[in-house]
């Protein structure tokens, strides 16, 4: 597969990452927002429903900038050499433009003025937390390939008595 093919499915697969945890923290808000706003005359799982989608969607599109922007900001660098403080800054940074182009695009409608500080310092803290997030997911696998040819099954048996010091 060619390098950008291989650049463009992990961008999108850090999308898909994203999108997948933002949407239950979604419809979280959409819940709180139909219980503390009332006159939602579409009903509770219309709200859920509606914000879980808008969150996924808003997790794609941060997630698939941050890999860009990652990609951008720390070049050939592998997850193991990445500081997990750096990651979690790019992320939080992206989460505020992100949550304040939401707000500004006017995504939760009108009538929300006084919770859109709260919903861009809210969009802070997910870019920050899906980068460390998707950093620490990334070494586990990155671990776990590392790790995969180690198994003792994988070595025949007079080799693992060599290797353990032992005489056939």
């Amino acid at each position: 597969m060619s390098k950008w093919l291989r650049r463009i499915r992990g961008a999108i697969g850090m999308g898909l990452t994203w999108a997948a945890g933002w949407a239950p923290l979604g419809a979280l808000v959409g819940a709180v927002l139909n219980a503390v706003l009332p006159g939602a005359n579409i009903g509770l799982g219309a709200v859920v429903a509606l914000n879980a989608i808008t969150f996924a969607g808003l997790g794609f599109v941060g997630g698939t900038l941050f890999a860009v922007a990652l990609r951008w900001a720390e070049g050939g660098n592998k997850f193991n050499q990445l500081s997990l403080r750096r990651f979690a800054v790019l992320g939080a940074v992206g989460g505020a433009l992100l949550g304040g182009f939401a707000v500004t695009a006017g995504l939760w409608g009108a009538g929300m003025g006084a919770l859109l500080p709260g919903m861009i310092g809210a969009a802070t803290l997910l870019g920050a937390g899906s980068a460390a997030g998707s950093l620490a997911l990334a070494r586990r696998a990155g671990d776990r390939e590392l790790t995969a040819g180690d198994s003792a099954a994988s070595v025949t048996s007079p080799e693992r008595h060599e290797l353990l010091g032992r005489r056939g």
